[in-house]
């Protein structure tokens, strides 16, 4: 049976939420809140992607002023074990999703996740499809460049999925974020 026939007949609700790192326990109330005064049950279906060790190593050293570097980058890179780095990035994305279902389960709510390898709004699109997904949520850090050239994981999400996709930011409220101009970009 799909997912959306399992969702129909047993009322249930199913709710797929994308986060760029681990919710606060008031983004977890902000999200349930969302779906309070609907019948029947919610399921949150959380995705945490997996930072990328390739990337983070990068960053890392290009994050390095030339003056600062006492030794050629040739040489440090040598000494970084990318299969460490990679378990780190796994155990720490793994750490972020437990907190967050750990804080979702706190506040109420009835969820399950899994940390994702693939790009984020692949794992965002199959996961509304397997679970019959009504809407996504996507919960990020501020990224202005990418929001205002529609980049970013919302506006992309948007044009892939066949839901309903709001876009919050971590650790703000909702007053907040609509103080700014930025935050919930829209249904």
């Amino acid at each position: 049976m799909s997912g959306e026939a399992a969702a129909g007949q047993t009322g249930a609700y199913d709710v797929v939420l994308l986060c760029e790192q681990a919710l606060s326990a008031e983004d977890a109330r902000q999200v349930t809140s969302l779906h309070q005064e609907l019948d029947g049950p919610v399921t949150y279906h959380v995705l945490l992607p997996v930072e990328d060790a390739a990337a983070r190593v990068e960053a890392a050293m290009g994050s390095l002023a030339a003056g600062e570097v006492m030794a050629s980058p040739a040489m440090v890179m040598n000494e970084v074990d990318l299969d460490q780095v990679r378990q780190d990035c796994l155990d720490r994305s793994k750490q972020e999703l437990q907190a967050t279902l750990t804080r979702l389960r706190e506040a109420g709510a009835t969820a399950e996740g899994r940390v994702v390898h693939e790009h984020p709004i692949d794992a965002l699109s199959t996961a509304v499809t397997e679970s019959g997904g009504r809407e996504a949520i996507i919960l990020t850090r501020p990224h202005v460049v990418a929001e205002f050239f529609h980049l970013d994981w919302t506006s992309r999400a948007r044009r892939k999925i066949g839901v309903p996709c709001l876009h919050l930011l971590e650790h703000e409220t909702v007053e907040e974020q609509a103080g700014g101009g930025e935050g919930v970009t829209g249904l």
